[in-house]
């Protein structure tokens, strides 16, 4: 449940419905069919049907539910019922105590009581550290990665001062997902390759291969001390689960960098060149890009503008990361085209870039 603008009623955000094939099945087992259904206060839902629990497919549909389904009264101060024994008919409220496990920290007796704390958004991790030679770090597959000096492909250029990132197949005339403001210019696209052996080999057994966590517009020169996840205006943070994410949606595999003034035909120059394939297309007006997680170029004649495309690891929604200086200023955007990588012990979080 949600409670956002009107202090009179909650929104029914998520509501999961477990389907146990037996009494042998665990709680919560992955393997346990379920539906999801999710909702919000535009109208807008999602139905996620998974018969073979986490692990299977998933059928997604669009759930229909009245105005009084998706909104319930909140309940006065004192009179909030415990809504899973409503619904199964049990009268007699739940006991809570405190048990032996439950103390505090010091170990000095019981646990002080504590209020529930709200779901927090996916939080940044080492972004900057990606991109500092000499840093250690994991992916969970990879027990230990190396970050090796970040690689230059090229240049883009935003004449318009609005930097576009999102999936480069979405419909024509929708806009880009997210845009970043930024002093009008030409600003260095890289990437962050970390240096890795084999989990199952190991060291010694064969060459460390180079794969690439992240992709960058670099704004400026100076250390990006803060980040932040970019949004839409209309993008409520109440709204996320925990660690759940805003960002831009791809079918494809592919994200791009953009100038946000000239979105609509550099997106149509993507279309012909990488999906068309269209021969008669003006070589000024389209790059390829290879030996890199970058794809391809393309460049609106009429203002300057170009589209910078890269691939991710698979479909799905990828966050884009901020960085900002002291003053606030714009110094990097980043998108990670995989998950978050974690700093191993020993690498301590530093300023930077």
């Amino acid at each position: 449940m949600r409670l956002l603008d009107d202090p009179t009623r909650l929104l029914r955000r998520r509501t999961v419905g477990w389907s146990y094939t037996g009494p042998e099945m665990a709680e919560f087992d992955e393997a346990c069919p379920r539906i999801t259904v999710e909702l919000f206060p535009d109208g807008r839902g999602r139905r996620t049907e998974e018969p073979r629990g986490g692990g299977g497919g998933s059928y997604v549909t669009v759930p229909e539910v009245r105005d009084d389904e998706r909104w319930t009264d909140r309940p006065v101060f004192g009179e909030w019922p415990l809504l899973s024994a409503q619904v199964h008919g049990l009268t007699e409220p739940p006991v809570f105590e405190i048990t032996e496990a439950a103390t505090a920290a010091d170990g000095s007796g019981p646990a002080p009581a504590t209020c529930r704390r709200p779901p927090r958004p996916a939080q940044p991790g080492p972004i900057g550290e990606l991109f500092r030679p000499g840093v250690r770090v994991t992916d969970g597959y990879h027990p230990e990665m190396t970050v090796v000096e970040p690689r230059r492909i090229g240049t883009l250029r935003v004449p318009s001062g609005l930097l576009a990132v999102s999936g480069p197949d979405d419909d024509p005339g929708e806009g880009p997902h997210i845009t970043v403001a930024v002093p009008p210019g030409e600003y260095v696209l890289d990437e962050a390759p970390a240096r890795h052996h084999h989990p199952r080999t190991g060291k010694g057994s064969e060459a460390p291969r180079t794969d690439t966590t992240a992709v960058r517009v670099l704004v400026g020169e100076s250390p990006a001390v803060t980040w932040e996840m970019a949004r839409r205006p209309d993008d409520d943070p109440r709204l996320l689960p925990d660690n759940g994410i805003f960002g831009f949606d791809t079918d494809g595999a592919t994200g791009c960098f953009a100038d946000a003034g000239a979105w609509d035909p550099l997106l149509a120059l993507f279309e012909r060149g990488l999906i068309q394939g269209d021969p008669d297309l003006d070589p000024d007006a389209y790059e390829d890009i290879s030996d890199s997680m970058y794809l391809l170029r393309t460049r609106d004649r009429a203002s300057g503008g170009e589209l910078a495309a890269f691939a991710t690891t698979g479909d799905g929604t990828y966050p884009v990361w901020v960085g900002r200086s002291e003053a606030g200023e714009v110094i990097a955007v980043v998108v990670l085209v995989e998950d978050m990588p974690e700093l191993l012990p020993d690498a301590e979080p530093t300023a930077g870039t």
